[in-house]
């Protein structure tokens, strides 16, 4: 692990996450949610390993509420993730998130960036709007 990534108290994580402290520790003890330790024997969450389990939190809530995060919209895909890195270049920037595990890329205006306040290590979601969806079998190594 690098040694400049945020590490997140189990706490706090189980906040992030909308699940209860005993389930957190179930998922660390099960290694469904991997860890490090601290000299002294404390668990600590990568802030990566956090957003691969981002989307279990906005499935607990009713739908109204998972969509008040949003702007009214009538478009539905929407994936929450957290964003990895800003990259401003003039008028345009390019943005990339984590999404559960995966990345997406989306370049936009420098002035949209500044716009919506947008900083490395916030929430925000990518909506998808496209006439197409394709889809590619991947084969597993």
């Amino acid at each position: 692990m690098s040694e400049d990534a945020k590490l997140i108290r189990p706490r706090d994580a189980a906040k992030v996450l909308g699940i209860s402290y005993s389930t957190l520790k179930r998922w660390i003890h099960t290694r469904k949610l991997l860890t490090v330790k601290t000299q002294g024997g404390h668990h600590r969450i990568p802030e990566r390993e956090l957003d691969k389990h981002l989307h279990f939190a906005e499935r607990r809530l009713p739908v109204p509420q998972r969509r008040a995060q949003f702007r009214q919209i009538s478009a539905r895909n929407q994936l929450v993730g957290r964003i990895l890195d800003i990259k401003i270049d003039g008028i345009m920037a390019q943005i990339t998130l984590s999404i559960g595990g995966q990345r997406i890329t989306s370049v936009i205006t420098s002035d949209a960036v500044r716009e919506l306040r947008l900083q490395k290590g916030q929430l925000a979601a990518a909506l998808i709007k496209s006439t197409e969806v394709m889809i590619l079998r991947v084969q597993r190594p």
